[in-house]
């Protein structure tokens, strides 16, 4: 249970692993793996592409208020070193066709913009979170800006490309607030419903040598009646997860 009084649903809640076995929406690509075993969810609350062009976002330091990380998915150990995947990602790869919309039960999100940085410094703020990215060989950060068919709910998908998975496993821990480290800064889109400095969730996972983020808010960055309300639209914005299910079934090839 959070300071701000939320329940957690840490036995309820579709672990990252889970989610991407369950294989809801018709999506086919999770399907090439079935991932056992619940994931044990932390909670720790904080004390504090698309035809439109992204902004520049470098600057803004926002941080959600609410964290978890999920611990790392045993069943991708195949991706644990970037030396057993070299290939770099690409924009279309992360946000294709099948990640322009996402869907979790009553949230669709369409991708209002996105971007694949090769210089982590420029895409996120923090000079202890800056080091380890550098000390751990982040090569990439992509981010996608999704915004919720009502408009009532905006959605960040982050994904960054570190030497191995150790390097990953410090990075989430930087990314924590609590840590004081640093964050990711919200890729923001001209035009469209960008994010605030509110009350915003985020839910991190490594998959191998890879981060994921799915962060959200509602719109405007106002309090939610219910965490989970968060909790299942940043399960949609998770689907854009994609590209690392598709890379563990060639690195096991």
């Amino acid at each position: 249970m959070s300071e701000m009084g939320y329940e957690d649903r840490e036995q309820g809640r579709p672990s990252r692993g889970r989610r991407a076995a369950q294989g809801s929406g018709g999506r086919s690509k999770r399907n090439l793996l079935v991932i056992g075993g619940a994931a044990v969810a932390m909670l720790l609350v904080a004390a504090c592409g698309s035809d439109k062009k992204p902004q520049a976002a470098a600057a803004t330091r926002v941080t959600p208020k609410v964290y978890v990380n999920t611990p790392a998915n045993s069943q991708v150990k195949k991706l644990a070193q970037r030396t057993k995947d070299k290939r770099p990602l690409n924009k279309n790869e992360v946000f294709g066709d099948d990640d322009k919309t996402v869907t979790h039960g009553k949230y669709t999100f369409t991708l209002a913009g996105s971007d694949l940085a090769g210089d982590c410094k420029a895409a996120t703020w923090g000079q202890e979170l800056q080091s380890d990215l550098a000390k751990y060989g982040c090569t990439q950060i992509a981010r996608g800006a999704y915004v919720s068919n009502d408009k009532q709910y905006v959605g960040q998908f982050l994904a960054l490309n570190l030497e191995n998975q150790q390097g990953a496993e410090q990075i989430v821990r930087d990314l924590d607030p609590a840590s004081g480290a640093g964050f990711v800064s919200p890729l923001a889109v001209k035009g469209s419903t960008n994010f605030s400095n509110g009350f915003s969730a985020a839910y991190s996972q490594t998959f191998g040598h890879y981060v994921v983020v799915s962060w959200v808010e509602k719109a405007g960055g106002a309090q939610p009646q219910t965490m989970n309300e968060l909790l299942d639209a940043s399960i949609a914005i998770e689907r854009a997860d994609d590209f690392v299910w598709e890379r563990l079934v060639l690195a096991s090839e």
